[in-house]
């Protein structure tokens, strides 16, 4: 079976989370008995071609390929609001688009009823993202050398979130929140992937520069598994997500998992993560030491269903019975 793994990661998209999860997958997948995998290929013979972004250079790409055409579908509308400037003029587009597929892969229940409200003649199938569990690991010299690097003491309790930095990832509450407790460190580690087009761009600038030293803006780091290992506490308070990735790789680096309580991350981890509905009571999860500590004990082996090898095994039985038919 050869297939051909297909994602705009130029410039700054490659720091995208549709790019993370294609390179994961693709690095599964090209293990696996069988499989003859491509990334990024600008040959039109393959049986299947796998998109992760559908810009120009996917729409180019599809149209000379003849292989089946398979899109994961990272996005819908209703995210982009919040997180893109100029998102209705982006929306209009995504029905266009997503019709031009054989099949979309949703990455969550609601994702797919989405999906097949925009195009309700393309075929769907949910398979969720998975986590590489060998490599999301906390690792104790990767703390410390974490630590060092943005200067935080030993004893120091550390609130760590991993976003983009627009309204809908909630940085607004992490702020807020960062300035009622100055006694812990918050780091928020990613940037603007999307430039001045992101959303409330200078609004963000400016309050970023108004907050306390036990705030830090990282940007992005080299070595994600040093801000998973340097944290204490994984927060995550956004307002819409599909199938976000980093908790899962929060989870499986043993970290306790505060999140806003939002269909999505109820629906996707239940009981694993510690859900809040509005600021008070996020303080009141992460100032309780004793339910942290249980979470982060049972958080690792939650990630077992996600693993990138069972996913991976997931998606060469969808191709398959795709190129089949």
């Amino acid at each position: 079976m050869r297939v051909n793994i297909f994602v705009e990661d130029l410039l700054f998209l490659k720091y995208i989370g549709c790019s993370t999860a294609a390179k994961t997958l693709y690095r599964h997948l090209s293990l696996m008995p069988g499989m003859d995998v491509s990334w990024n290929s600008n040959s039109n013979d393959f049986d299947l071609v796998h998109y992760h972004s559908f810009g120009p250079l996917s729409l180019l790409n599809q149209k000379y390929s003849r292989g089946v055409k398979v899109l994961t579908a990272h996005s819908t509308p209703r995210l982009n609001e919040g997180n893109l400037a100029f998102s209705g003029y982006i929306n209009y587009y995504y029905p266009y688009a997503h019709k031009k597929f054989d099949h979309i892969i949703a990455l969550s229940a609601k994702c797919q009823r989405e999906i097949e409200q925009m195009v309700p003649d393309t075929s769907t199938t949910l398979i969720p993202n998975g986590v590489d569990r060998d490599f999301f690991k906390r690792a104790e010299g990767k703390r410390e050398s974490f630590r060092e690097r943005f200067d935080i003491d030993d004893d120091e309790k550390v609130v760590l979130t991993v976003a983009q930095q627009t309204p809908r990832k909630g940085i607004y509450d992490f702020i807020e929140l960062s300035r009622m407790y100055p006694d812990l460190k918050w780091v928020w580690v990613g940037g603007f992937p999307y430039g001045a087009f992101s959303k409330d761009y200078l609004q963000i600038k400016r309050m970023k520069s108004q907050c306390g030293e036990n705030t830090i803006f990282t940007g992005f780091v080299p070595d994600i598994i040093e801000a998973y290992s340097g944290a204490d506490i994984f927060f995550m308070p956004s307002h819409a997500e599909n199938f976000i990735l980093v908790i899962l790789e929060a989870l499986s680096c043993g970290l306790p998992v505060v999140a806003r309580d939002i269909p999505e991350f109820r629906e996707i981890f239940g009981e694993a993560v510690l859900l809040f509905k509005d600021k008070e009571e996020a303080s009141a999860h992460i100032k309780d030491d004793g339910s942290l500590q249980q979470y982060s004990d049972r958080s690792r082996a939650f990630t077992e269903q996600y693993d990138i090898k069972r996913i991976a095994t997931m998606h060469c039985d969808l191709f398959r019975v795709l190129i089949e038919s």
